[in-house]
């Protein structure tokens, strides 16, 4: 009896050592033919034109692109975020800051945030859809990173309450790039050692944009960056929450306490390691 596409496909990626072969199957195939992936089955017919799509898709997999990467979009949060080469993929750990920053704007007076490297826009986006009186601005060095992020806002219905600018937050004149303050700043900086992106999976180190990642010789460069503006850009009682590389909460919270920043909570993510600092001015 013939293989039927989905059990080839299977065969392949579990030949991969792809983590989740079934449902990467299902995606794959879903994605070519528009359907739900909860539909693919052994009995999913395909037409040979949509199997020569599904074959590159197939090959680009099996070489270490990222799912999320192939298929254009990527879940995160509760939403669904539209991801490219340009953006760091949403990752779960990053849903803990998320949670945090909603729960801080729900029960305090939280009017405006600055997501800082805004990326997809997945961390901006998901934050004022949980709350319709607040308002973003997202700041990227990478104008086809701010792209991205537009059009995610956009799908979301969010283009009316954020706004978008391209400029490295490394610039010394960052801080005056503002005519008002923030009641909260987020962000997710480069984190990892310059020594240490080689070690990398190679999801990570051939797929994500490299300064998204790079955060100099020992990871702290974007904190230290960002330490010397926060205070000046953060409204009086004003929030801020990072996310923080394994091994780093200490070294960021003393960082940003030297600026005179308040230590409130360090935030753990589903594996246990120290995830997110949050301070306030």
């Amino acid at each position: 009896m013939t293989e039927s596409i989905y059990e080839k496909t299977l065969k392949e990626l579990a030949a991969g050592k792809i983590e989740s072969p079934r449902l990467e199957a299902r995606l794959l195939i879903a994605d070519i033919l528009n359907v739900n992936p909860n539909s693919i089955s052994a009995q999913t017919m395909i037409s040979n034109e949509d199997e020569k799509k599904l074959r590159m898709n197939l090959e680009k997999r099996l070489k270490g692109m990222p799912l999320d990467k192939i298929l254009g979009h990527k879940a995160f949060y509760k939403y669904d975020f539209e991801v490219s080469e340009d953006v760091l993929s949403p990752r779960p750990d990053t849903e803990v800051l998320v949670e945090a920053a909603v729960q801080i704007a729900k029960t305090q007076n939280i009017k405006n945030l600055l997501d800082l490297g805004v990326g997809s826009g997945c961390i901006l986006l998901s934050i004022l859809k949980e709350n319709d009186q607040l308002s973003g601005t997202g700041v990227d060095v990478s104008q086809k990173a701010l792209h991205t992020a537009q059009k995610n806002a956009s799908n979301l219905a969010l283009k009316d309450r954020c706004s978008f600018l391209c400029k490295d937050w490394n610039a010394s004149d960052f801080g005056k790039c503002f005519d008002q303050g923030f009641d909260m700043i987020v962000s997710n900086p480069p984190y990892i050692k310059t020594s240490e992106i080689e070690k990398l999976e190679t999801e990570v180190k051939d797929y994500d944009p490299m300064i998204a990642l790079d955060g100099g010789e020992d990871g702290l460069n974007g904190y230290r960056q960002i330490a010397f503006f926060a205070p000046k850009l953060l409204n009086q009682n004003g929030y801020i929450l990072l996310e923080v590389g394994a091994g780093q909460a200490a070294a960021v919270r003393h960082i940003f306490e030297e600026k005179g920043l308040s230590y409130l909570e360090t935030l753990s993510d589903l594996s246990g390691i120290e995830r997110v600092i949050i301070l306030k001015k």
